[in-house]
C-alpha cells in the first residue's frame, strides 16, 4: 500500500473523511489549526459540510445537531478550547449521540503556551464535563497510530453511541511522518452507516418522549435519568474488559519499568532500547488507550522482581501517576520524570532518571 508523507493533524483529518465523516465544525486554536484548515478544503470534494463556528461553544453544538441526525461528525480543538466544548460533549454523552473529537494539547493551565504538553490527562480521563460521563480516550504515539485510532474512533462512537476522544500532544499533531491511509468508504458503505442509525436518529420520526426524548437532555424524570446512568455505567465497565489497548516491551526480566504515552513514550522507548543494549534490565508499558487504562497490565507485574516504576509525562504536577499508583497498590515505589509548560521531555532527562534508579 502506498505511503504518504503527512503532518499529524492533516492525517487525522484525511482519515476522518475516509472513515465517513461528513460534518466538521471547529474554531481556530494552535496547535490544531491544520485540522479545520484541511477539512475546509476537503469536505466540499466529498459532499460534506465544513463550518467555522463563531466560537468553540457554537461549533460543538453544531456537531451535536449533525450527529443527532445520524451523520458521522467531528470537531477538534486544543486544551482551553476543549474546556469550552465540554458542555456540548456532555450533552452528546447524555443524549447517547456518537461523535469524535480531537484534542491536540498545549501547555496550561489557562491559555498556557502553544507548545506541546500532556497536561489534559485528567480532563480527558476523569472530568471531560459535568455529570460523571466517561469516554474512550485514544493516545497515539506516531502519526500512523493517529490515523489508525481516528478510523477506529468513529466505529467505537457508533457502536457505543458515545463521544470518543483522540488525545494528541502538539508534537504528534504537527510532526510529519510517512503513513498508510485507509481506503475511502464508498457511498454504499456510508448509506449503510446512516441506515443503521435510523431507529434513533432525528430523521423525521414522530416525537415520542418515551423512546426518543433523550435527544433533548433535560426531558428526564429522576427514574429515567438513573436508568440511563446505570446503562452508561455498564457500557464503561465493558471497555475495561474488551477495549484496553497497551504496548509492552522487555517485561520478562525488567526490574525497573517505565510507563509513558504519546511523544513521551517515544522518547522513553529510545532510552530503554539504549539501556537494554548495555544489559540494563529496564522494561516499558505504553498505554494506547488512556481510558480504559491498562490497570491489569501494571497490576500483573512480578513485584518480586520489579523494584520500581517510573512515569514519564509532560505534566507538572504528574497526572497519569494517579492511575499508575492505583494499579500498583503500593507494591513498589512509583517515581516521576516530568516536564511542563511546553518544555519537551528529553532523552538525557529520561536517561538520568533511569540511571539514578538503576544505581
Amino acid at each position: 500500500m502506498e505511503r504518504i508523507f503527512m503532518k499529524g493533524c492533516e492525517a487525522i483529518a484525511e482519515t476522518a473523511v475516509r472513515a465517513g465523516c461528513r460534518f466538521f465544525a471547529g474554531y481556530p486554536i494552535t496547535p490544531q489549526n491544520e485540522i479545520p484548515e484541511y477539512f475546509s478544503r476537503r469536505m466540499p470534494e466529498v459532499g460534506g459540510t465544513f463550518i467555522q463556528g463563531e466560537s468553540e461553544l457554537a461549533s460543538v453544538n453544531m456537531v451535536y445537531g449533525a450527529a443527532s441526525a445520524g451523520v458521522r461528525s467531528m470537531t477538534s480543538s486544543s486544551s482551553p478550547g476543549i474546556s469550552l466544548k465540554s458542555e456540548g460533549i456532555s450533552y452528546c454523552a447524555s443524549a447517547r449521540i456518537p461523535m469524535v473529537y480531537v484534542n491536540v494539547s498545549r501547555g496550561g493551565p489557562g491559555v498556557g503556551s502553544i507548545q506541546p504538553a500532556q497536561m489534559d490527562y485528567l480532563q480527558a480521563t476523569k472530568a471531560s464535563g459535568n455529570g460523571g460521563f466517561q469516554m474512550m480516550v485514544f493516545a497515539p504515539a506516531t502519526v500512523q497510530e493517529a490515523v489508525d485510532m481516528t478510523w477506529l474512533a468513529f466505529d467505537c462512537a457508533d457502536r457505543d453511541r458515545n463521544p470518543v476522544l483522540i488525545l494528541c500532544d502538539g508534537v504528534i499533531g504537527t510532526m510529519m511522518e510517512p503513513v498508510q491511509l485507509p481506503e475511502l468508504k464508498s457511498d454504499v458503505e456510508l448509506a449503510a452507516i446512516r441506515e443503521s442509525k435510523r431507529s434513533w436518529a432525528a430523521v423525521g420520526h414522530k416525537l415520542d418522549y418515551n423512546n426518543r426524548g433523550w435527544i433533548q437532555p433535560g426531558n428526564w424524570s429522576t427514574a429515567v435519568l438513573q436508568h440511563q446512568n446505570e446503562e452508561a455505567a455498564a457500557l464503561y465497565a465493558s471497555w475495561q474488559k474488551n477495549d484496553v489497548q497497551v504496548e509492552t516491551c522487555y517485561l520478562d526480566d525488567a526490574q525497573l519499568v517505565v510507563v509513558a504515552y504519546g511523544i513521551s513514550a517515544r522518547v522513553s522507548r529510545s532510552v530503554v532500547e539504549d539501556l537494554r543494549a548495555q544489559g540494563k534490565k529496564v522494561g516499558m508499558i505504553r498505554p494506547r488507550t488512556l481510558h480504559p487504562f491498562p490497570y491489569e497490565t501494571i497490576a500483573a507485574l512480578d513485584y518480586g522482581r520489579v523494584k520500581r516504576l517510573l512515569t514519564v509525562e509532560m505534566s507538572i504536577p504528574a497526572q497519569m501517576l494517579q492511575d499508575v499508583e492505583l494499579a500498583v497498590q503500593g507494591r513498589c515505589p512509583v517515581d516521576t520524570c516530568l516536564a511542563s509548560g511546553g518544555n519537551l521531555i528529553r532523552k538525557q532527562q529520561v536517561r538520568a532518571a533511569l540511571e539514578k534508579r538503576l544505581g
